[in-house]
């Protein structure tokens, strides 16, 4: 299994939208909101890190209402 995490930017006014489509994502495991420069960290899992990919470039970035995101690929077992 493959995990990545995704921050997420949102556009304002625009989070409850973003957060309900993003937990209805096939391959989202977790969706937490924060404070700071990003608003969402979305947890993401499959079983090949092209699946995860795929799910972030053509799932979840094409969400309107998403302003930027950054993914960051797990490297090694917990």
């Amino acid at each position: 299994m493959e995990t990545l995490f995704l921050l997420v930017e949102i556009e304002i006014g625009r989070l409850d939208e973003v957060l309900r489509r993003i937990r209805s994502v096939v391959g989202v495991a977790e969706v937490q909101a924060v404070t700071g420069p990003f608003d969402l960290i979305v947890k993401v899992q499959a079983a090949h890190i092209n699946e995860a990919l795929d799910t972030v470039v053509h799932r979840i970035r094409t969400i309107p209402g998403i302003k930027s995101t950054e993914t960051l690929v797990t490297v090694g077992g917990t």
